[in-house]
């Protein structure tokens, strides 16, 4: 993969005076989403987005045939050309061989999986039923060893992913809402996770601002929460602001919300990426807006 690297601020003619008018973290039909790389691509273009990234799954659940998404991905590059910047990008599992993505422009590393020799599903994310029988089976109970669990192999992401940036934080707490499960702002959940943002940024790994849960009802927060959040910009930490996009109708689903959101926290611009005039990929800065 090439490597991505930070090429300054972009113009305010890229990024418009309301949110950032790009998304970098996209689903389609060839993993987990409902509609077609073509649909998505047509969806970004009428709203008027200058960038989109798709970042298919690659992990133990999901995965694509990776051919034909190099070959849907590029057709629609071609296609695009000079009206919208598209990306490939993939979104690889902290758990998942990174020798399984080549020719990727970006990588998002996330964490779906803990690292537990169970019967049972491992994933944090698929539904609250597995994660209460993850708790059980592989925890006895716990959700102070699992919360554990997850934040020790989120710190491993960049590590392991060498990703571009980190994708959903707090994945962990996506059917935590209202403290189900744990209580999201007490010394024992957050210590693991500050303690892992620390390494993360310190390695200089950008983080997303993750709205895919908050348009979709589950939470009132993006991820990082807020708590998560404003310690990243104290950390001195960078931000990107995706969607999470499973759908066209979801496309830009709260990025307005995850800007303004990011902006109450202290940021004041995110990073955006796009290809240079050399097709390489680089990482820019645009402001938030208002």
């Amino acid at each position: 993969m090439a490597a991505v690297s930070y090429a300054g601020k972009a113009g305010d003619k890229d990024t418009g005076n309301r949110m950032i008018k790009a998304n970098f973290h996209t689903h389609t039909t060839l993993c987990d989403g409902r509609n077609t790389p073509q649909e998505m691509a047509q969806a970004a273009f009428g709203a008027g987005l200058f960038a989109l990234g798709f970042s298919g799954h690659m992990d133990h659940d999901v995965h694509m045939d990776w051919d034909a998404y190099l070959a849907a991905i590029r057709g629609l590059q071609e296609e695009y050309r000079g009206r919208m910047d598209i990306l490939l990008g993939v979104e690889l599992d902290a758990l998942y061989d990174p020798s399984c993505c080549p020719g990727a422009e970006f990588r998002i590393g996330s964490t779906h999986f803990v690292d537990v020799d169970v019967p049972c599903n491992t994933s944090v994310d698929w539904s609250p039923e597995k994660l209460e029988a993850l708790c059980q089976e592989a925890f006895g109970g716990n959700w102070t060893a699992l919360v554990r669990a997850y934040y020790e192999l989120e710190a491993t992401a960049y590590d392991r992913t060498e990703c571009t940036f980190v994708g959903h934080f707090d994945l962990v707490s996506k059917f935590n809402e209202g403290g189900k499960y744990f209580d999201e702002t007490s010394e024992e959940y957050l210590s693991p996770a500050l303690e892992a943002m620390e390494y993360l940024v310190g390695e200089g790994v950008p983080f997303e601002v993750n709205c895919g849960a908050l348009a979709r009802g589950l939470r009132s927060q993006p991820y990082p929460r807020r708590e998560l959040l404003s310690a990243l910009h104290k950390m001195g930490g960078r931000i990107l602001v995706n969607s999470d996009a499973h759908s066209t109708g979801l496309l830009c689903g709260c990025l307005d919300e995850g800007a303004c959101f990011a902006a109450s926290c202290g940021f004041t611009s995110a990073l955006v990426l796009g290809h240079d005039e050399r097709g390489e990929v680089v990482m820019r800065e645009a402001p938030l807006g208002g």
